[in-house]
């Protein structure tokens, strides 16, 4: 197996908004989703639909409010996510994944997949609907995607 570093020049093509502990492609997607709570406020934007404060706080895992706020500026700020105040009520944030955002969906299937198969898991239903078909699974939620933005254009 050849492994390619990238080299200074490589870097500057695309200049990270944040500074980064290196350059390692892992390192810096680690960077970016931060930890679990960042994950999980991506996976229900795209499984569940979520897009306001509110619907995340709801989720089962029980996010704080103090760490909900603060990844969902962290998202925004990697450009995961974008925010706009709601056309209905000015007061709410109707929060949206950016292309880069929707990209994960791959990355997210595969984890879900990947502990499913070596971990006792819940939500089988999603499971077996990834297993068995896991092109259509992803482009369903792209699909669901591209819906979102067109209602959004809409208003």
């Amino acid at each position: 197996m050849q492994v390619k570093y990238a080299t200074l020049k490589d870097m500057a093509k695309k200049k990270p908004s944040l500074p980064r502990r290196s350059g390692c492609p892992l390192n810096v997607s680690i960077e970016m989703l931060g930890d679990r709570w960042s994950l999980l406020i991506i996976r229900d934007m795209m499984v569940r639909g979520f897009r306001t404060y509110k619907e995340f706080l709801a989720s089962h895992e029980k996010i704080a409010t103090n760490i909900l706020a603060d990844r969902l500026r962290k998202l925004e700020s990697n450009g995961i996510i974008t925010v706009e105040p709601d056309p209905a009520d000015g007061r709410k944030l109707i929060y949206s994944l950016t292309p880069k955002g929707i990209d994960l969906a791959p990355v997210l299937t595969e984890m879900v997949l990947w502990a499913a198969a070596h971990e006792n898991t819940g939500n089988q239903a999603l499971v077996r609907q990834m297993q068995k078909g896991k092109k259509q699974f992803i482009a369903a939620v792209r699909q669901r995607y591209e819906e979102t933005l067109a209602r959004s254009k809409d208003k």
